[in-house]
This record gives C-alpha cells, structure tokens and sequence, in this order.
C-alpha cells in the first residue's frame, strides 16, 4: 500500500491504484495536465459516492486530486461546505472532458448546490451547475463558525488542510499571548481565543481580510477587546509588532508568494531571523509553508541559521483528507520551541 492509501484509506474506505507512476511525484504538479478520460472521471464518480454516503456534519475536503494520488485528477479538488459541493480546477481540460465532468456533477449530484470554480482563470471564475448561487456560507470546524465567500475571490477564507493546526493552537492556547502573522482571514486566532488564549494580535496587510477575520471572532461570540488586527506590511511594522509582544506563541503562515510583499525564498528567512526579540523565554513557534517544492527541511535549516535558540519539537500530521505521494510535498506544520 502506498502513502496516498495508507493516510486516506481510512477516511473514505476507498484503495487507489497500487502503484501510481512515479514520474507523478517527479514532475513539478502545475506541469500535469488534466486527463479526464471516462475511467478517470469513474473513478471521481465512485469516490465522492463514498465520501457522500454519509456527508459530513462540518466542512472536509472530499477529494484531494493535488496530492498526485489519483493519475488525471491532479489539477481538481472538491470541498464539502456543509450542503454546498465546491469543484475547483486549477488546470484547463479540453472542451469534452470539461463537458463531461460538468454532465457528471450535474447528473450524480444535483441535489447539491454545486459550484465550478475554474482556478486557471484570472479571476478564478466560478459556475453554479446546481442550485442557487451562494455569495456568503457559515461553515463550521470543530465546532467553531467561520464566514466564507463563495463565487466571489479565489480563496473562500478558511484553508481546510490547516486543520489539524488550528485545533493544535486551541490546545495551546490557554493564558498565552499570541502573535499571527500573515493571518488572513484570523482562523488561528479564533481557535486561539476559543482555547482561552489572553490575547492574540493578528497582523495582515489585506485589510478586508482582517475585516473578515473580525466577523469569524463575532461569530463565535469572543471578546473582541482579547484581539488585536493590524492591517500593516510585515517588514515595514516590525516596531508595531515588536511592541506588542512578547508572545508566548507566534505563528507564521505566509503565501508562498504574494505579488510584491512576499517571496519564500527570501522572505521566510527575514521573518525567522526576527523571532528571538518576539519571544518570551520558553516561547513557541507554528511555523508553516505549503509550497510543494520545499519539504520540512527548508524550515528547519532556516530556523537553525537564522533563530539558533530554538529547537525543533514536531511536524504536525496533516488531515487524512489530504494525502501526497511525497509526504514531503504536502502541507508543512511545524513546532519549534525555544530553550
């Protein structure tokens, strides 16, 4: 069995092929075409069948093609938001494929609300196939609202794959100060708050998203007083940032890249080097990436170069839901500490 089968079999009680080819793990993931030929799209049909069964009672990602498990469904994921199925392709099949993946959604599961969104595009255009369009959902995360946009933006506001992350900070949390960085749409910080947290200053330089982020806290009834929003550049805000702290527990999630603000490559280090005037003492920091081309190693050099008095505890596991033939390409959630 490989990994795709040992980390998701579980979850939808489904086997993959027993041996994907290994160019599949080789070849870098935006350079795969979507191949959707009947038996590929069979082979959708009978997964989200499984995985629709019984529908989940929270949000969970059914079917995760990214992670390279399943040859010519590499460029399509789909989203269960608690009534709404949310399709996304992230490559442009030909014309009949295309047609016969829309026959398929529409045909098997129209008693759905089902949304297309075509993520190639540049405005990541969105088709309603069944149902009516939704503008706004409510979803919920352990137990935990979050506002979501739909049709609307590229990302809907709540990156599923963090899951296990989230839940790992609302353990965490109680009594401590927090400091999220590239915080987006504040999902940490809510479960930072639920967790008990005292505080949790959120810095993000998309302002709306921070609006966003308030909403999700509102909804959740928190204390708005507990948390902070910064709606500041990063590397032009260290003063506001250093100001506030020190945090008991910082957590970095930033894009790989962002047009103009932000760059993996040489940003990252930028922001770890920073760490120990952010800490206390016995601090901790979730230090996260999601580029495919660089494993856990990129952040445990980078943090042994640039932040040498902080140690390495443990890399988050990643949801069941999101399996990679690469363990190392999949989402990267890890756990330093200081002392």
């Amino acid at each position: 069995m490989n990994h795709c089968q040992a980390s998701f079999y579980q979850h939808v009680m489904l086997k993959q092929d027993e041996s994907p080819q290994l160019c599949l793990k080789c070849r870098p993931l935006n350079d795969r075409r979507l191949t959707m030929t009947p038996d590929v799209l069979a082979t959708l049909h009978t997964h989200l069948l499984t995985a629709l069964a019984n529908p989940p009672a929270e949000t969970r990602r059914l079917f995760h093609g990214r992670g390279r498990c399943w040859p010519g469904l590499e460029q399509l994921t789909v989203d269960w938001l608690q009534g709404v199925l949310l399709v996304a392709l992230f490559k442009e099949p030909d014309a009949a494929q295309l047609d016969a993946l829309k026959q398929l959604l529409q045909t098997e599961f129209g008693t759905y609300t089902v949304a297309l969104q075509h993520r190639y595009l540049p405005q990541s255009t969105t088709e309603w196939l069944a149902g009516n369009p939704v503008d706004e959902l409510t979803i919920t995360e352990g137990g935990l609202r979050y506002l979501i946009d739909l049709g609307k933006k590229q990302n809907s506001g709540l990156f599923l794959d963090m899951r296990y992350g989230r839940n790992w900070v609302r353990e965490q949390a109680k009594g401590q100060r927090v400091l999220n960085l590239f915080a987006y749409t504040c999902g940490f910080s809510v479960a930072a708050i639920e967790g008990g947290a005292d505080h949790v200053v959120n810095l993000d330089m998309a302002r709306g998203a921070l609006s966003r982020g308030r909403d999700n806290h509102r909804l959740n009834g928190h204390d708005l007083s507990r948390v902070s929003f910064l709606g500041h550049d990063l590397f032009k805000s260290w003063a506001k940032v250093t100001h506030s702290g020190p945090y008991d527990l910082v957590i970095i999630d930033p894009p790989s890249f962002q047009k103009g603000s932000f760059l993996l490559t040489k940003d990252y280090q930028r922001v770890l080097r920073r760490l120990p005037d952010l800490l206390t003492p016995q601090g901790t920091v979730l230090a996260c990436m999601n580029d495919p081309a660089f494993g856990e190693d990129f952040l445990i050099d980078g943090v042994t170069r640039e932040a040498p008095g902080l140690r390495f505890v443990e890399r988050l596991q990643n949801p069941p839901e999101f399996p990679d033939i690469d363990v190392q390409s999949g989402l990267k959630a890890l756990v330093f500490r200081q002392g």
